[in-house]
């Protein structure tokens, strides 16, 4: 795939959504650090769902350790591996005010040092809490750049590399929302809606989905 090609993707992309931003819903970088570690291999509906209850009740580093493990476990047993993510947010609580004074760092190698959270996680935190223009590599993200043809890679890191490349400039900061969102709702796993896809003609997937004549 060609420049002209990626560049005419992200635009029709952009076009569609001018203004994204994550459907996890939060408040604050701790917030978002806390919905984006219960996330993982989880929907952000299910995540929405508990931190509405959670965070009225626990939206700091210091009121997260007070409610501890067994606490904070009512709250997000709705919520796949449930159990070790309770442990890895009390225990990042924990640093976050050992370490950083209860705050959030804008800081890719101090967030990773944070337990439970990998790079997937810091990307987003930097990208959606501090705008940074990193792109966090999801299941989608790294469907769509593999199927397209515009980013493909073997692993996430591998295809966040090519993204960092390839990604114009001036599309680089909210690209991640972008090819998230179209993974998620037209560019889907086991049924792409080719039929209704905007980047359909840009697209080099030998397989696409059709049930109508294109």
């Amino acid at each position: 795939m060609n420049k002209d090609k990626r560049y005419e993707i992200m635009k029709r992309l952009a076009a569609i959504r001018p203004n994204p931003k994550s459907e996890l819903e939060y408040a604050s970088p701790y917030e978002l650090l806390v919905a984006v570690v219960l996330s993982a291999q989880a929907t952000d509906k299910s995540v929405n769902l508990a931190t509405r209850k959670l965070y009225p009740v626990a939206n700091t580093p210091q009121a997260m350790v007070k409610l501890g493990v067994e606490g904070l476990t009512p709250y997000i047993k709705t919520i796949g591996l449930y159990r070790n993510k309770a442990k890895h947010v009390i225990a990042l609580s924990q640093q976050l005010i050992e370490r950083f004074g209860g705050v959030v760092p804008d800081d890719r190698e101090a967030l990773e040092s944070l337990p439970g959270v990998g790079r997937k996680t810091a990307n987003v935190v930097l990208n959606v809490a501090f705008g940074h223009p990193t792109i966090a590599v999801d299941t989608h993200i790294f469907r769509v750049s593999n199927r397209t043809g515009f980013a493909p890679g073997k692993t996430p890191e591998e295809v966040e590399k090519k993204l960092l490349k390839f990604v114009p400039e001036a599309f680089k900061k909210d690209s991640h929302h972008w090819l998230l969102l179209h993974g998620r709702y037209c560019c889907k796993a086991t049924k792409p809606d080719c039929d209704h896809c905007p980047i359909l003609d840009l697209c080099e997937y030998k397989k696409k989905n059709l049930t109508v004549a294109s």
